[in-house]
């Protein structure tokens, strides 16, 4: 049995795994809030994807058989990462591609991961990780039309948002959610000419208001990031 531990900004993902195959799955408020639940488990092998140092430190906690890896930029992938600035790539973008890789080998990929930001990932028939593009998320959208404009009231998330808004908060929802899912259509079908048969795969926790809109044939992976966590620690724990 293998752990993985995904700690963000807001929030700490655990995954617990047999083989590539997810066992259990827990999402936690903050680091804090996790080291109960962690301090419960024996494990063969750990990856610990951190952002905080506290969330680095949480390996401490789990009772270890073998051996804790951190994802940093020098550890070795399953994939052949060729993004230009490698330091300055987050370990969610990391993990996401190499989630896609271990589900579609020899596919080119585009991963869509709707959270705080829209992150777009493409990889290669080759298994060479590319790139992509970072846009500001759904609720990064309705923040900024509040913060930085004297009157317009903060909208949220809505599915199936109407073409024409008829309240100034109907306004911002469909702006917001008619706006992000045109985006991604947009950049799926750019990605689709210039890599005919590319697999599309939409993950985050924004996914379930756009999947419905999507053009298919498109795979829906909720836990992409914590797959992709596992085939990096499956991958050097074979070395």
């Amino acid at each position: 049995m293998n752990m993985v531990i995904d700690a963000g900004n807001t929030r700490t993902k655990v995954g617990i795994f047999e083989g590539a195959s997810l066992k259990q799955n827990e999402v936690f408020a903050d680091v804090g809030a996790a080291k109960g639940f962690l301090g419960e488990f024996q494990v063969n092998h750990l990856l610990i994807s951190s952002v905080t140092r506290a969330g680095s430190e949480l390996g401490g906690i789990v009772n270890t058989l073998g051996r804790t890896f951190h994802l940093t930029p020098s550890l070795p992938l399953p994939i052949q990462n060729s993004y230009a600035t490698p330091a300055t790539l987050g370990a969610d973008r990391l993990a996401a591609a190499c989630g896609a890789w271990q589900m579609f080998p020899k596919e080119a990929i585009l991963v869509i991961d709707c959270g705080t930001c829209i992150n777009y990932e493409c990889i290669d028939a080759h298994g060479h990780y590319l790139g992509g593009a970072i846009s500001p998320g759904v609720r990064m959208r309705f923040r900024a039309m509040n913060q930085q404009t004297d009157g317009l009231p903060l909208g949220e998330a809505v599915k199936d948002a109407p073409l024409t808004g008829n309240t100034t908060i109907g306004c911002l929802q469909t702006g917001v959610m008619n706006g992000v899912e045109e985006e991604i259509k947009g950049i799926s079908s750019r990605y689709r000419q210039g890599y005919p048969g590319i697999r599309v795969i939409l993950t985050g926790g924004d996914a379930h208001f756009f999947e419905k809109g999507m053009k298919p044939p498109i795979f829906v992976a909720p836990e992409l990031i914590l797959m992709g966590l596992n085939s990096i620690l499956l991958h050097n724990v074979n070395l």
